[in-house]
């Protein structure tokens, strides 16, 4: 049995993220001495912390700080209970790669949903 079919729209799921990952760029801005310091592994070091923040959040309590914002919660895809932390390892893995996360199925998931059997919520 899955979880009822009510899809997150498109433009959720995109402003969600975009708030995870400016939240990663601040933290990691303020860390490493302001917008104007030249800090050359910047880019990787937001990555690096969206990837951690993703993975945890995740796993621990089935929406990051976007998903809970825009009332969105990540489930499993056959019941609808909460995820593994395999889940949330392969789906994090999967969402900063980027492609995946842009490649859509037939029922509205991400890739990176599909291959980590999870599928975003309304809660």
């Amino acid at each position: 049995m899955s979880y009822p079919a009510e899809r997150v729209s498109l433009g959720r799921r995109f402003a969600a993220l975009m708030v995870d990952w400016l939240a990663c760029y601040f933290i990691v801005t303020a860390i490493s001495g302001g917008i104007g310091a030249t800090a050359p592994n910047r880019p990787l070091n937001v990555l690096g912390l969206f990837f951690a923040q993703t993975l945890i959040l995740s796993w621990l309590q089935g929406a990051t700080l976007g998903h809970r914002i825009f009332g969105i919660k990540i489930v499993r895809y056959l019941g609808g209970g909460a995820i593994s932390a395999r889940q949330a390892l392969i789906r994090s893995s999967l969402l900063v790669t980027v492609i995946f996360a842009i490649t859509f199925d037939e029922d509205g998931r991400g890739l990176h949903e599909r291959l980590s059997q999870s599928r975003l919520v309304r809660t």
